[in-house]
């Protein structure tokens, strides 16, 4: 991963943006949707910029003298004078979805979103929503954190009760909130590499690593195979797969063969 994305909260708050033209226009109205107030120069409040000026010695001047009041700055089509790239969006609100290239091609991030457009479903928000509206009564309905995420899993896996792609989803919260539904204790399952390269996983095991609450690997797996698991999932160096696997799901990483 070359750049951190984040998603910047800027309703009321005041972002700088030098330039005018088309390309200024677009950042306009990005800022706009967020919310954000939008000044020519550098104000106290403000914390962030844009610079959209072709001369490539202004930008980079308008950028430096920004850069020192303390801002990030992202200076239109020169990713290499720029603090942080702005993504392609797709706007499902309050889903959103960001497409970086790290400023290589603006191109192939649009195609990219074009492709994930045509496959989320106009209420996707409306199923976050419902989600937010529900997080009481989930939390009464399962008291145990980790509980209540694998329920949440089951819920959003592909063809379950709440898959993202089903576009009555949304109306379906109360049934998933008032079905009797058991939680697997615990589940181990094996995925057995066929390489140090992450690109060579199956689908169901890129699945799996996605899922997964532990992931048991001996010392020896690659660090680019790990990358591919939950942030948040519990790692466990260990030279076999557990007899007794914690709840949830487990998954080991059973090493390429030689």
């Amino acid at each position: 991963m070359e750049q951190l994305p984040i998603f910047l909260n800027l309703s009321g708050r005041t972002v700088v943006l030098v330039g005018k033209g088309e390309a200024a226009d677009a950042k306009a109205r990005l800022i706009v949707r967020a919310g954000g107030r939008i000044v020519p120069e550098w104000e106290e409040a403000a914390t962030i910029a844009f610079v959209a000026l072709d001369d490539e010695d202004e930008a980079r001047a308008a950028a430096q003298a920004l850069r020192a009041r303390g801002l990030l700055v992202n200076v239109v089509d020169r990713p290499d004078l720029c603090d942080f790239t702005t993504p392609a969006i797709v706007d499902r609100a309050p889903v959103t979805i960001a497409i970086g290239t790290g400023g290589a091609s603006a191109g192939l991030a649009k195609a990219i979103r074009q492709r994930i457009e045509a496959l989320l479903p106009s209420r996707l928000g409306m199923l976050a929503a419902a989600l937010h509206a529900a997080r009481d009564a989930a939390k009464a309905r399962w008291p145990d954190p980790a509980d209540r995420r694998r329920a949440i899993d089951a819920a959003l896996a592909s063809s379950g009760i709440l898959d993202p792609l089903d576009g009555k989803s949304p109306d379906r919260v109360p049934d998933w909130l008032a079905a009797d539904s058991a939680i697997l204790a615990s589940r181990l399952e094996t995925i057995e590499l066929r390489s140090a390269d992450p690109d060579d996983l199956t689908l169901r095991a890129a699945r799996l690593l996605g899922e997964a609450d532990h992931i048991f690997h001996s010392a020896g797996i690659a660090p680019a195979i790990l990358t591919r698991a939950r942030a948040d999932a519990v790692r466990h160096v260990a030279e076999a797969p557990p007899a007794d696997p914690p709840p949830g799901l487990s998954v080991w990483l059973s090493p390429p063969v030689p």
